[in-house]
């Protein structure tokens, strides 16, 4: 392997691990997929809706942001020490939701009509503030730092977890669904959640 590709594939790997310890956390996006899933409603329209936000907001992030940085070392350098900052608080959430216990709740009624249910994955994604933060803050920070060649294969990384995860929720639901419900599962996934985060907030600082 060429040291070209080795470079490209540590950009694809680091922007799909830094996707991943942030997509996979609980929150009410995930949900709402998961529920919709479960209940086999307008589920896979709103995962490739899902994925749609995350490619524009990633890609925006990494190559708008990702020029800015790469024409400022000052701002190159807030983007390290903060995104390491923010990966690291980010891991310490995990961690403390790892040592309580929450489940996932999928009772209710669903969505009436594919209208309903695009409508509400729009508002659960573009009116959190944590997507812009994660997408076009964190994931463009962290991709910025790239060269210009590499920074498109962070995105891809980043964009192809997106994928994989919204797929798995709509393929899986029925089987995860009843194991999400208890506290421990929740409690593993977040506990690998913050090993991820924090590894990855090492890496920034030690070998950038």
């Amino acid at each position: 392997m060429s040291p070209l590709l080795t470079l490209e594939w540590l950009a694809w790997s680091k922007g799909l691990a830094t996707s991943a310890g942030l997509i996979m956390a609980i929150g009410a996006q995930n949900a709402f997929v998961l529920t919709q899933s479960l209940r086999r409603e307008f589920h896979w329209p709103i995962a490739l809706l899902c994925m749609f936000f995350d490619a524009v907001l990633m890609t925006v992030g990494v190559i708008g942001l990702g020029v800015a940085l790469s024409q400022s070392p000052l701002l190159l350098e807030i983007a390290r020490w903060g995104g390491a900052l923010f990966l690291f608080w980010f891991g310490l959430q995990a961690a403390q939701r790892a040592l309580g216990s929450h489940s996932l709740t999928t009772g209710g009624q669903g969505v009436s009509s594919l209208k309903r249910a695009l409508l509400t994955t729009a508002a659960v994604t573009l009116l959190n503030p944590h997507a812009y933060i994660d997408t076009i803050v964190l994931i463009g920070g962290i991709g910025g730092q790239y060269e210009p060649g590499l920074r498109i294969w962070f995105a891809v990384g980043a964009i192809t977890f997106s994928v994989i995860w919204f797929s798995s929720l709509c393929f899986g639901a029925r089987w995860l669904a009843p194991l999400f419900r208890k506290p421990v599962a929740w409690r593993i996934l977040d506990g690998l959640i913050c090993l991820m985060m924090w590894s990855i907030a090492v890496s920034l600082l030690v070998a950038l």
